[in-house]
């Protein structure tokens, strides 16, 4: 393969997914984000980062559009175009997933968002990109009746000559300082990869060859193996020395220092309740037992960055939230992306903790061109 893969973005965000792949060495040509705050987000952290305007345009309209007939055809001559340029072409997107997601609405295929995935799917089997990327909640891939839903979506991309391969990741495995589960679904068109000569074996699947361990740093059980801090008193500002044996770089205090987060242009940015709250000076540092107000231990890593559903986060040593650079940071972006100033708080969080966090999605982007490139899983 001797040109960079072209990219389709939809449910953009402010790109997390994205950037992974275009550091990658992707070619992000088109991006669809329905929500106005997050396109302009995505298109903000780029022009700061210098990175050029996608070739096809950016696209603010829901993703249902590019089903009907007239929008259809505007999308297939695109995809057309990418694909007579002697390039492959892919979809990656990560649908709005609070209709699976235990602590969200669990409202299933049912709900708004939970259609959007069987729209998501309608479209990749219309346009037939030679692969695909599909990223969501663990409850899809974890609850029964979540289940069914996502296994019928997997038989429609296979009646379309698509072989998958599926694995749930923890973004921690990948270098990121959180505790995220998502389930990642990748397919190829069966034509793109006899093309390549990868073939199967009468008893293989794509799982068995796809090298899906090639970029993972750190395996959940040696994660789970070192001594991890417990829980300390609260005290603002204080200084605590990091404990032998941990991985540094999976902690949070580790990614405030890499990205400056107390010099981030978004630093400034953060809840502040009218009164002031008692329980942040109380709260320990490294109690995240609850739902809600969570202090993370600045030697750990951090649960899930999202903080819908009234999930607070404080500050591990200081007695307030967590700001916009330091969720940032959390997501293991790189130090020079940046939200718009004018942003409102509420689309800040939302936006970040939607993300996917930058090293996993690097890690799969790179995992899924070492397949391209001929790498096998031994």
């Amino acid at each position: 393969m001797n040109k960079s893969p072209v990219i389709f973005s939809f449910f953009s965000g402010a790109g997390f997914l994205d950037l992974g792949f275009e550091k990658s060495g992707y070619h992000i040509a088109f991006v669809n984000e329905y929500h106005r705050p997050f396109l302009e987000t995505y298109m903000h952290s780029r022009k700061v980062m210098g990175i050029p305007e996608p070739e096809y345009g950016y696209h603010l309209r829901d993703i249902s559009e590019f089903t009907t007939e007239d929008n259809s055809k505007e999308l297939s001559n695109l995809v057309a175009l990418a694909k007579n340029k002697d390039r492959l072409v892919g979809f990656i997107g990560g649908p709005p997933c609070p209709d699976f997601s235990v602590g969200g609405k669990n409202r299933g295929s049912e709900g708004e968002n939970g259609k959007l995935t069987a729209t998501y799917v309608q479209l990749i089997c219309q346009q037939l990109p030679d692969f695909f990327v599909f990223e969501n909640v663990k409850g899809l891939w974890r609850t029964q009746k979540h289940r069914a839903f996502y296994e019928k979506m997997k038989e429609q991309l296979h009646s379309q000559d698509y072989i998958t391969t599926e694995r749930l990741i923890d973004s921690i495995e990948y270098g990121a300082p959180q505790r995220r589960e998502r389930i990642i679904l990748i397919g190829f068109q069966k034509k793109v990869l006899n093309d390549l000569g990868i073939s199967l074996q009468i008893d293989q699947t794509l799982t068995d060859i796809f090298p899906w361990q090639k970029h993972i740093k750190y395996q959940i059980q040696d994660i789970n193996a070192m001594p991890w801090s417990g829980m300390d008193q609260f005290e603002e500002n204080n200084q605590r020395e990091k404990p032998e044996g941990i991985a540094e770089e999976l902690t949070v205090e580790y990614w405030f220092r890499e990205n400056d987060v107390e010099n981030h242009p978004n630093s400034h940015q953060y809840f502040t309740p009218r009164a002031g709250l008692a329980k942040f000076q109380v709260i320990p540092e490294g109690d995240d037992s609850k739902k809600s107000y969570k202090r993370l231990h600045r030697w750990r890593p951090s649960p899930t960055v999202a903080y819908g559903n009234n999930e607070v986060h404080l500050h591990p040593y200081k007695a307030r939230r967590l700001s916009v650079a330091e969720a940032l940071s959390l997501q293991s972006l790189p130090k020079e992306f940046e939200l718009p100033q004018d942003i409102t708080l509420s689309d800040a969080f939302k936006t970040v903790g939607n993300g996917v966090p930058y090293l996993a999605s690097k890690g799969i982007a790179e995992t899924i061109l070492n397949f391209l490139e001929g790498e096998k899983n031994e």
